[in-house]
């Protein structure tokens, strides 16, 4: 594949819900474009895009896949993204790196939830838009329905430059309201002619609604329009190009990717009318803690950025970067800002689903692979040497749901810790780490599907099969009365004996206060050098659990009186007399359980509130209140004890269509009701 300048390159995110059909778009314009010798099917797993076996045996997308093409002397860089929920961080990564998202939306099914979410992150990000209807020859299709839920969600800015030409399985062509002309694709080839008779009316009529909407962006256009001229083709392109590119008009295309209508025509209009890297704002860098502008030129000094990473069974790491500014040439070396060690890249290629095509080299602007850098992760960036600037990475997306797990085989424990992190290179949106509480190892991502998919890519990659365990809830124990015990520890061992005792009194302290130690004795019953051997049994034995096994809290301990061997007192004959000393006054100062409280955040259409916080208040929450979110939404906030929100993920989905997000963080513990204890010691026995 040969080099282009960055004016000839597009940058394309296909983004929307799933099954809109974005991968057999993707595959469609490969095809158009003679990339690809057939057309590859979603249900079979013969696509370009959807090459993992995950994605081919669930039938969707769960990762970002490339897939660049010349169209009419441009290079168009696709990158197909998931439309999936568990996915969206793999879609919002591809905006970052887009210059023009095109929103594929069902003709059938409309706009969908994802296709909202997603759009208020590539709005959030600045990125210009565009729509693609599509499956216009489906049963119950149709445009005119799907584009007034267009206009209703997303407002006055969407902009149809077209109109289909029959209805569901008659749909053949579309008529352009730029040039007032049909184009047909009844033998598979576009045709051109006149609007059909019976569209006239209405394509003339969008026709001017569409003109009127474009000149207002250009003051000279519109001054010329209410004068009676009628601006030609060209100069309504040309306003359209710019209003596209500053992210204020969205046009609107249709077609069908699965019989090839149109598609030929989505691919000019992203040529002609779709921004290039050099229409795009200059990137933000950092160096310390100043800010700098860097703007897109193939002759400057080379600046990389890694958006995605791949773990390659036979080839290894492969790293896919765009070029923010020069031209990155084979055997460069650049700087990792984050780790500031040298990445020598070897041979560049371009990446077309799993396919290698071979580059010269990758110039400003555009989109590159390259295999087996040592220390880069994704959103690194990579830096001339001597230049460490960064460019700053997105901020890190905290995931909504926990599962445990464990090496199936025995043995496989270092393993499975080296393949997790392999597989975080891969996927940033995925958590791991140890509890050290709960001695579970826990894999943290953004749904069951996320989890799922994860846990077969250990298997396959890595050959690291695992078991899911029940979550551990890290309950705590706390009394509520007070008590006192003699702690005595008396061994004969032949020789020095072991000898201790020691009296100690136990009661409440404010809850959070943790654990408080003093010192009462008088008269040298305990010799000094012995008392903070009692402290520390005293803190290990409430560290290793109390009447139910949960390490104890919030709890004074005096130790007031003793007794003491001159020959066979010991500092360990002194931690086991305070360790068993609290073990007894523990069970007679009325102990209790705690379980943590965490502090929830869910952010919902106005529409879900009442739905959301009857929900809560069947958890066991308690509302502290609501709050107006900056889009519209309300912020429903509630302290939720954490066992009622280890599924909270799948739940919310379920219950607001997958429009509600939620934050959640530990607050703080509190009394377990006395009518959950039993469970609670049910779960114990079963873990144990």
């Amino acid at each position: 594949m040969k080099s282009f300048p960055p004016a000839k390159i597009r940058n394309v995110a296909l983004v929307g819900h799933g099954g809109a059909g974005k991968t057999t778009l993707a595959e469609a314009l490969l095809s158009c474009a003679g990339a690809i010798n057939r057309l590859g099917r979603v249900e079979d797993g013969t696509t370009v895009a959807d090459f993992d076996p995950e994605e081919i045996k669930r039938g969707i997308s769960v990762s970002v896949a490339l897939a660049p093409f010349e169209w009419d002397d441009h290079k168009i860089n696709l990158l197909d993204s998931p439309g999936y929920a568990d996915f969206a961080t793999e879609a919002t990564a591809a905006l970052r790196v887009a210059d023009l998202a095109i929103f594929v939306v069902s003709a059938v099914e409309g706009v969908e939830v994802q296709t909202e979410v997603l759009w208020r992150a590539a709005a959030q990000l600045g990125v210009p838009r565009m729509v693609f209807v599509n499956k216009l020859d489906r049963e119950r299709a149709s445009f005119s329905r799907t584009l007034e839920q267009l206009q209703a969600t997303f407002g006055a800015g969407i902009a149809p430059l077209e109109l289909p030409i029959g209805d569901e399985a008659d749909f053949r062509g579309v008529a352009d309201l730029l040039s007032d002309t049909a184009i047909t694709y009844d033998g598979g080839q576009p045709a051109t002619g006149p609007i059909p008779e019976e569209m006239e009316a209405q394509e003339h009529a969008v026709h001017d609604s569409l003109v009127e909407g474009i000149v207002v962006a250009d003051d000279e256009l519109m001054e010329r329009y209410l004068e009676g001229e009628v601006p030609d083709f060209a100069e309504l392109e040309k306003t359209l190009a710019h209003g596209v590119a500053s992210a204020q008009v969205f046009p609107v295309l249709c077609g069908s990717a699965t019989k090839g209508v149109a598609v030929d025509r989505l691919a000019t209009f992203i040529c002609e009318i779709g921004p290039s890297p050099l229409d795009r704002p200059p990137v933000t860098v950092r160096a310390g803690d100043k800010d700098s502008e860097v703007t897109c030129d193939p002759a400057g000094q080379p600046l990389a950025l890694v958006f995605k990473t791949l773990a390659d069974p036979y080839v290894g790491k492969i790293s896919l970067f765009k070029v923010v500014s020069g031209t990155v040439r084979p055997d460069a070396v650049l700087t990792n800002s984050r780790t500031h060690s040298d990445e020598k890249l070897h041979a560049l290629f371009a990446l077309r689903g799993k396919e290698q095509v071979q580059v010269p080299d990758v110039p400003a602007g555009d989109i590159g692979a390259v295999a087996k850098l040592g220390e880069t992760a994704t959103w690194d960036t990579l830096a001339p040497k001597g230049t460490p600037v960064v460019i700053p990475p997105p901020d890190p997306v905290e995931p909504v749901l926990a599962m445990a797990i464990k090496p199936k085989s025995k043995g496989d424990e270092d393993k499975l810790m080296t393949s997790l992190h392999r597989l975080q290179d891969e996927d940033p949106s995925l958590q791991v780490r140890r509890d050290d509480e709960t001695k579970q190892t826990l894999l943290a991502g953004m749904g069951e599907t996320h989890l799922a998919i994860a846990t077969e890519r250990l298997l396959r990659k890595f050959g690291v099969e695992v078991e899911v365990e029940d979550l551990i809830i890290p309950y705590r124990e706390t009394i509520t009365g007070r008590s006192e015990a003699e702690g005595k520890y008396k061994k004969q061992t032949g020789g020095h004996g072991q000898f201790g005792v020691a009296f100690i009194r136990i009661e409440p302290l404010e809850r959070g206060k943790g654990f408080e130690f003093a010192d009462a004795i008088v008269g040298g019953a305990i010799p000094r050098q012995f008392i903070p051997a009692v402290q520390k049994g005293i803190e290990e034995r409430m560290a290793m659990g109390g009447l139910f096994g949960y390490p104890v809290v919030d709890v004074k301990v005096t130790v007031y009186d003793g007794k003491y061997h001159p020959v066979d007192s010991s500092e360990m004959s002194f931690k086991m007399a305070g360790s068993l000393g609290f073990q007894e006054a523990m069970a007679k100062a009325a102990p209790v359980l705690l379980e943590p409280i965490s502090l929830l955040e869910v952010t919902v259409p106005a529409a879900y509130q009442g739905d959301v916080m009857g929900d809560l208040n069947a958890r066991r929450g308690r509302l502290q209140g609501t709050e107006q979110g900056n889009d519209g939404d309300q912020i429903v906030i509630a302290k939720v004890p954490t066992a009622e929100l280890t599924r909270y993920a799948i739940d919310l989905r379920s219950l607001t269509g997958g429009r509600g997000r939620f934050t959640v963080r530990h607050d703080h513990y509190d009394l377990l009701p006395q009518h959950l204890w039993d469970k609670v010691k049910r779960e114990t026995t079963v873990a144990s």
